[in-house]
């Protein structure tokens, strides 16, 4: 037989092997180390109207309240401003030491502001604290027309940049925050948004970190009040308008760990400083942070088609945290997910799946798993019991209905 007719013929095979099986996806137990009974776990109640809190290493989710429900975010949403010019910082479109004109439009914008005058030429850098540090509307606008010509230019750019974050909750009207009926967020989009912040720009970060910025004269303080609290507070934004409330965005770190939240919907700037310190002390305190394999571990088998051996260990690709409650600790379970048979060959440190952990009071974490070691292709016997296989297990039941045929 040819080579050509050879891989024809394992291609048929595999085509008839995944009908039979219904192109199904496979949950494989995991060794048992990783097997537990859950439990229920504790929860918090939030003053928040809206609200999410996660655990950044591992994308737990350890509180939610309406977090996808579209509200105005009033300052919050500054966050999408200095990630636009994150991002043309880091692509080298910008430079800190560039410096923007001041417009008619910066200077008389109502709410918050730096103080910037017509006649300052303000620099990348000093328009960020500006914006981060001292809420300024004006900054807003100046780094939004310096960048994309108008504020609206500059939104619209916003609203695309946040479609391909995964923010499908976020439509900008403005760079501000400030009020319109099209202006809209969830604190899921939020968290999202703090989180690209927080792993794509570290070399900005620090800029949620000061305290105090002066401009013209005029020294103001950052209104995050994480940052003047024992928790480990470093970021990131507060917001308020009279529609919205009083919100905030944060994040603290403690021990190495890293959680995020993001409130809405409070009464007071005094609710939400006592409400941020208490969920996240709630976060630290009730949850930690395990290693459940190590980089390279096996943690279990997939089945092979046409290989040379009939299955091929999966192997962790880095190592795999799962954040568990106190109240649950031991209690979780986890499973092997892939699309299979695999088609042979396979390379080693081929992507063939994911580990699934589910872990009680919490949303289900997920880590990529990969080949152990490379299986090649069997040889011409291997496909031809495969085949025989095939057929007997046709003959022996009917030919499974579209339904069953339809990929999951």
């Amino acid at each position: 037989m040819s080579k050509h007719a050879y891989r024809t013929t394992g291609a048929i095979l595999l085509r008839m092997a995944r009908k039979a099986a219904a192109w199904r996806r496979f949950a494989v137990g995991v060794t048992a180390a990783l097997i537990a009974s859950g439990a229920a776990a504790q929860s918090l109640d939030t003053a928040a109207r809206n609200a999410i809190v996660f655990d950044y290493d591992t994308g737990a989710i350890l509180l939610e309240k309406a977090a996808d429900e579209q509200i105005p975010p009033a300052s919050m949403s500054k966050l999408m401003t200095a990630a636009m010019v994150f991002e043309a910082l880091k692509q080298g479109r910008l430079q800190l030491d560039d410096t923007f004109p001041v417009s008619e439009n910066a200077y008389r914008k109502e709410g918050s502001t730096m103080f910037l005058n017509l006649t300052d030429r303000p620099r990348v850098a000093d328009l960020l604290r500006g914006i981060i540090v001292q809420s300024g509307n004006d900054a807003c606008i100046a780094l939004a027309e310096g960048l994309a010509g108008s504020e609206r230019a500059f939104a619209e750019q916003m609203t695309r940049r946040a479609r391909e974050l995964g923010m499908n909750g976020s439509t900008f009207a403005n760079a501000t925050g400030l009020p319109h009926p099209d202006h809209v967020m969830s604190v899921r989009d939020l968290a999202i948004l703090a989180s690209h912040i927080i792993h794509d720009y570290p070399d900005f970060y620090g800029f949620y970190q000061e305290r105090e910025f002066s401009w013209a004269g005029v020294r103001q303080p950052n209104r995050n009040p994480l940052l003047y609290l024992d928790i480990g507070g470093d970021g990131l934004k507060t917001g308020h308008t009279e529609e919205a409330g009083y919100g905030l965005v944060g994040s603290a770190m403690q021990d190495g760990r890293r959680v995020v939240t993001v409130l809405a919907g409070l009464p007071s700037h005094q609710a939400r400083s006592r409400e941020a310190e208490r969920v996240i002390s709630w976060a630290f305190r009730e949850f930690k942070l395990e290693t459940l394999a190590t980089k390279g571990e096996v943690v279990g088998r997939a089945e092979v088609w046409l290989g040379a051996s009939g299955s091929v260990p999966l192997a962790v690709a880095k190592d795999v945290q799962a954040t568990v409650p106190w109240s649950a600790r031991g209690e979780r379970k986890a499973r092997i997910i892939y699309s299979g048979p695999v088609p042979a060959p396979i390379e080693e440190g081929q992507p063939i799946g994911e580990l699934i952990i589910e872990v009680p009071g919490v949303g289900p974490m997920r880590a990529p798993l990969v080949a152990a070691e490379s299986v090649p292709e069997g040889g011409y016997v291997a496909r031809l019991m495969a085949g025989l296989s095939i057929f007997v297990d046709w003959l022996a039941a009917p030919p499974p209905s579209p339904q069953e045929l339809a990929p999951q």
